[in-house]
């Protein structure tokens, strides 16, 4: 073993030993995302062979959600207290262990967890009858505990390694890397066909993917601890942490921000929980065709984000590109519900939306609210987004199951569709206030701030 090189003659990483370490953390990001995205090209199976209703598969996405709510407050604590090391390793693991516990819920081990869920769900009025799904749904609690958390500390993370460098363009790579795992499990009824005969083995499959939750975590400590006797590493970055105090002196446009987060995200994220089943059903489309037009959003996403973020650092105009996404978004909905116009029209104007609004929404914050407390707003947005996905993803579930949406009926699926569109048009009110907000004495420069001045 060779001797730590003296703190005060430390070079800084190599460039490729940074990108390395980056490839290798991003790594336990394309596990998460797989692990999250691997429900929905499932729920229709899941609802033939286990009998589950929409109001359960919703409840299996709606549960990421909910230890979020909480997690956000302390996930960063714990983050600052053990070190991006053991965090990343950590919540890894723990990723990992709700996936498993997700892929076998009859096995004796978890036998107790189930009951303890079907406890708490009595408190709720969820009335979880099936010891299979209450398994599954406290599966899913244990991979949202660590998820979310995980997302913070890999972020964390690459703003040590990159602050003052390629930072912007290493979250890039981090996030493309992390939205192929979303791509890989979307379109799994093509490249895995066969394994959708039985609804489990999907969901094996998912566990073997979520294992590189923990490898990604592994090759990250290891690199880590070997530039830490090497190097010169940056401090880590500001972690997502609430401090409630604060809220209060936010303004009205960080406000009309998180109102269209919440908005946009939950028209989003839950009506991909239900649309392969929707184009299945609805659409008569087969499954694999299903998957690939839900992963539409994800690859617009990988491509068009970067894209739309740099269009926007040069012409500023923040809010009017906010107010153009929420109106591609009111038509979609009613198109597919009511039209036979191709899938592919509507979930292109989606996916167009979903690359737009995120691009511009997250770093709009900074334009509004100090640095000394992008934390605290960082954390309370990605909170009340939380609270907007559990309840959107139960509420959907309980609208199919009500008005009987299936292949029979495919006209149940029509007022979810309209909860969707209905979200579009609150999401435009929103954008436009901030848009006239920022028009007002009171900008913050949204509309002309440009990288250019």
């Amino acid at each position: 073993m060779t001797d730590p090189i003296p703190v005060a003659t430390r070079p800084q990483p190599t460039r490729l030993f940074r990108w390395l370490v980056l490839v290798f953390i991003s790594l336990a990001m394309f596990g998460n995302y797989y692990v999250y995205d691997c429900i929905s090209p499932l729920a229709d199976v899941l609802k033939a062979q286990l009998k589950f209703s929409d109001s359960s598969i919703g409840l299996l996405q709606a549960i990421y959600s909910f230890p979020n709510i909480v997690m956000v407050l302390i996930g960063g604590i714990i983050i600052d207290r053990i070190g991006t090391k053991k965090s990343t390793l950590l919540f890894g693991a723990i990723c990992t262990l709700g996936s498993v516990v997700t892929a076998w819920p009859d096995a004796p081990l978890f036998a107790p967890l189930g009951v303890g869920v079907r406890g708490l769900s009595s408190l709720f009025g969820l009335g979880i009858d099936s010891s299979t799904l209450s398994v599954m749904v406290a599966g899913r609690l244990v991979f949202g505990l660590g998820a979310e958390s995980l997302i913070v500390g890999v972020t964390t993370a690459i703003a040590r390694w990159f602050r003052g460098k390629e930072l912007s363009f290493a979250f890039g790579i981090n996030l493309t890397i992390a939205r192929l795992g979303s791509f890989a499990a979307l379109n799994s009824p093509s490249w895995a066909a066969s394994s959708y005969s039985n609804w489990q083995w999907p969901l094996v499959i998912s566990v073997g993917f979520g294992s590189f939750c923990v490898v990604g975590g592994i090759l990250y400590w290891l690199l880590e601890a070997q530039a830490e006797q090497r190097y010169e590493l940056g401090a880590a970055g500001q972690t997502d942490k609430v401090d409630l105090k604060q809220i209060f002196n936010f303004g009205t446009s960080y406000w009309f921000i998180v109102a269209l987060c919440i908005t946009f995200y939950s028209g989003i994220f839950p009506f991909q929980t239900f649309a392969v089943k929707f184009f299945i059903e609805a659409h008569g489309a087969s499954r694999e065709t299903a998957g690939f037009l839900s992963s539409m959003l994800t690859l617009f996403a990988m491509i068009g984000t970067p894209a739309f973020g740099a269009v926007v650092d040069r012409v500023g105009r923040r809010s009017l590109f906010m107010m153009v996404g929420s109106l591609l978004l009111i038509p979609v909905y009613l198109i597919m519900a009511y039209t036979s116009i191709s899938l592919y029209v509507p979930m292109a104007l989606m996916g167009i939306a979903f690359s737009m609004i995120p691009a511009v929404m997250w770093p709009s914050v900074a334009y509004v609210v100090g640095e000394e407390k992008l934390g605290t707003a960082y954390g309370l947005m990605t909170m009340i987004q939380n609270i907007g996905l559990f309840g959107f993803n139960l509420l959907i579930g309980w609208s199919n199951d009500h008005w009987a949406a299936s292949a029979a009926n495919p006209a149940g699926y029509a007022p979810g569709m309209w909860m969707f569109s209905c979200l579009g048009f609150v999401g435009l009110l929103f954008a436009f206030l901030l848009r006239r907000s920022e028009q007002g004495p009171h900008a913050h420069g949204l509309e002309t701030i440009t990288a250019r001045g």
